[in-house]
């Protein structure tokens, strides 16, 4: 894999999300050789049916981490499979080398690389990368959010019926909780949209293909890109998860109507959220 070789007197964001930019797409090949391949694959259950990794997930991820190492090796580096490793740089990566690894096992489309990058003022760089739909989007701190290069931006007049409400929830969810917040939903006059990987949601919210994105409980490597772009395409993110990364938290995407609707709805089921 050939990445950028960072330079000392560039922007130090602007080379990270660089390299960002360049492993995501190094690791999506990787993966998608794996995906034409995952018959041949050994597959562990973490906790249930529905909560999967692979060779594809944990090989993946050291490629980026390796990667990373040798560009910025002060830099700490968060991942799903691995966890995480300090650095003194005071930027950390938050990575989910397959994010959807339900879809990809089963020969689906809708999965994808999800890097992010966090500096000392918050996200500063984010790229989720979906191999087999050929689709890279990217954002960086103050320039904007972009699709395969092209500026994305949220309709600022969406609604919670303008287009579908992407929906998070997994088997960890109590059913009645997840049961509610739909019936809530649609109540109103939304319709729930559900893909099985949280990244491509936030990115779909981004593009405006969603009109909002909320999940009861994400971890920051299935998110922090995603949130970044949201924000750099005009949206607004609410994650509740903790500051050091290490516990997940509810989400809400879109406009800020919107996100304000799904406070509301998910409220009343947790008043305490």
């Amino acid at each position: 894999m050939t990445t950028p070789t960072p330079d000392d007197s560039q922007d130090p964001v602007a080379a990270r999300h660089a390299l960002a930019l360049a492993v995501a797409h190094a690791a999506g090949e990787r993966a998608l050789a794996y995906f034409r391949a995952r018959d041949t694959l050994v597959i562990e259950r973490k906790t249930n049916a529905q909560d999967l990794v692979s060779q594809a997930d944990r090989e993946v991820e050291g490629l980026i981490r390796a990667a990373v190492a040798v560009a910025f090796p002060d830099d700490a580096i968060l991942g799903e499979e691995a966890g995480m490793s300090t650095g003194r740089s005071g930027y950390a990566w938050v990575v989910d080398p397959i994010d959807g690894t339900s879809p990809f096992l089963n020969g689906q489309p809708n999965w994808c690389v999800s890097i992010a990058v966090r500096g000392p003022a918050g996200i500063d760089a984010g790229v989720i990368h979906a191999p087999v739909l050929d689709e890279t989007y990217a954002a960086r701190r103050g320039a904007g959010a972009t699709l395969n290069g092209r500026p994305i931006r949220l309709d600022p007049a969406a609604t919670l019926t303008s287009a579908n409400i992407g929906f998070g929830a997994t088997t960890k969810t109590p059913p009645a909780e997840a049961a509610a917040f739909v019936e809530a939903l649609y109540r109103e006059g939304g319709v729930m949209f559900r893909n099985g990987s949280g990244a491509l949601m936030l990115a779909y919210v981004a593009a405006g293909r969603l009109a909002g994105y909320y999940d009861p409980g994400l971890n920051a490597y299935d998110c922090y890109a995603g949130l970044l772009l949201v924000e750099e395409a005009g949206g607004v993110a609410e994650y509740d998860g903790s500051d050091d990364m290490l516990t997940g938290g509810a989400l809400r995407a879109g406009t800020r109507a919107v996100v304000e609707d799904l406070r509301r709805l998910s409220t009343t089921l947790h008043p305490d959220r």
